[in-house]
């Protein structure tokens, strides 16, 4: 059933030979291993691009206090290997795809990489690969776990293999007392958890030089006077009522300027059709080049991978997508790092404090639909000043609650000293 459903989707059946373990892993793990029992290599593995982006100034720490050591970085999505591949490379020795949790795939892939240590970053939890590290004796560390309400109830419907799950974890780096009280009353351990915080407040964002930007913007046939939305990371559902939004804005602000980055890429054609039903000159990043220089254009729709982070630097404002649906939301730290004001839907539930945080701040306002987009954005554009005060109670947020990759290498160093 898993098969078949893996040959179904294009990406998945990409990724499916290195997954299964039938395709080699890289060259640089058969090189790297060693007799030696304490320089095997420590395992980092996170599910998809988000929990990558949140590991790099974690394999950055473990490189830096652990350099006797080789460290092997695991995806489990294509997305995420392109992205750990262009970002983890000068850090890491060796990248590759996570294996899927059959018996005879783990077992084989674990016997080549023969790690001393594995670290997953926040999910991707799967019970042969972890009963196969407790048969080794190898150490396993959850990284910035969290428990949300809707998981909770679900792990506790079924108890016994909740706890016998979450058992089979050396240590859990929770990032609240709220998360850490949800395992808990799983069954697991006080001593096992440790309240770290959440890593994704550690991340570096580079600042975006202003010539950078003026540069952008004339690639993107943006005009100096012009306000740019950016849609962050939105899902199906979620495009149709952005764009119903900015069509009104547009009647009062004719001159705002939508971006707009599926989280899936190969949606971009699909949400270009669904801007220009709206009324909008609506083009892919990639056609851009075809454009003419003099041509008014009102929304671009991103089709490439790791360029989100710096679109945040060049908006004025934010909308952060699977919000809106029952997705779980995407990273508001984003644009919270460049001192942008920040709007999202209901469910953040994936993003529950940082969420919560912002709203409280003043830097972040939910938003319900497309009547409270329009309400919003007309407001921002309307005063600067305000727009300016939002973004800057963002990134006071953003700048507070650091601290979460010191006290999750603390931990890991506690485990293999």
């Amino acid at each position: 059933m898993i098969i078949s459903f893996v040959l179904v989707s294009d990406k998945r059946r990409k990724t499916v030979l290195q997954r299964l373990g039938i395709k080699q892993l890289p060259e640089s793990i058969r090189k790297n291993r060693v007799d030696r029992p304490e320089n095997r290599p420590v395992w980092v593995h996170a599910l998809s691009v988000g929990e990558v982006l949140s590991s790099i100034e974690l394999v950055k720490g473990l490189k830096a206090g652990l350099n006797r050591r080789n460290i092997v970085f695991s995806v489990s999505t294509k997305t995420g290997f392109e992205i750990a591949s262009k970002l983890l490379k000068e850090h890491v020795d060796s990248i590759f795809y996570f294996p899927y949790d059959f018996l005879i795939s783990v077992k084989h892939i674990v016997r080549q990489v023969d790690p001393g240590l594995v670290l997953i970053v926040e999910s991707d939890i799967w019970p042969n690969f972890l009963s196969e590290m407790e048969k080794r004796e190898v150490p396993v560390i959850l990284v910035n776990a969290r428990l949300s309400e809707r998981s909770f109830s679900g792990y506790s419907k079924i108890p016994f293999f909740s706890k016998r799950l979450f058992s089979f974890f050396t240590k859990i780096c929770v990032q609240s007392g709220e998360d850490a009280l949800r395992f808990s009353l799983l069954g697991i351990p006080s001593n096992k958890i440790i309240i770290t915080g959440n890593i994704k407040f550690d991340q570096e964002y580079d600042l975006v030089p202003e010539t950078e930007i003026e540069k952008l913007k004339q690639i993107m046939h943006i005009k100096p006077y012009q306000k740019i939305l950016l849609a962050g990371s939105t899902h199906k559902g979620e495009e149709e009522i952005i764009c119903d939004a900015v069509a009104r804005v547009k009647k009062k602000f004719p001159s705002l300027f939508l971006i707009i980055t599926p989280r899936d890429p190969e949606r971009a054609e699909s949400v270009c059709r669904i801007c220009k039903a709206a009324g909008f000159f609506a083009v892919t990043m990639s056609d851009i080049e075809n454009i003419e220089p003099d041509a008014e254009i009102d929304a671009i729709i991103v089709d490439k991978i790791g360029v989100l982070r710096r679109l945040y630097a060049l908006a004025d404002m934010a909308f952060i997508g699977g919000s809106l649906v029952k997705s779980g939301g995407h990273n508001p730290l984003e644009p919270a790092a460049y001192s942008k004001p920040v709007m999202f839907g209901r469910d953040m539930s994936d993003f529950r404090d940082i969420a919560y945080l912002l709203v409280e701040s003043g830097g972040a306002v939910r938003v319900e639909d497309a009547e409270s987009i329009y309400s919003v954005v007309s407001k921002l554009l309307a005063d600067d000043r305000k727009a300016g005060e939002m973004g800057n109670k963002a990134l006071k947020v953003f700048n507070a609650n650091k601290g979460a990759v010191s006290k999750t290498l603390n931990a890991v160093e506690w485990i293999i000293r």
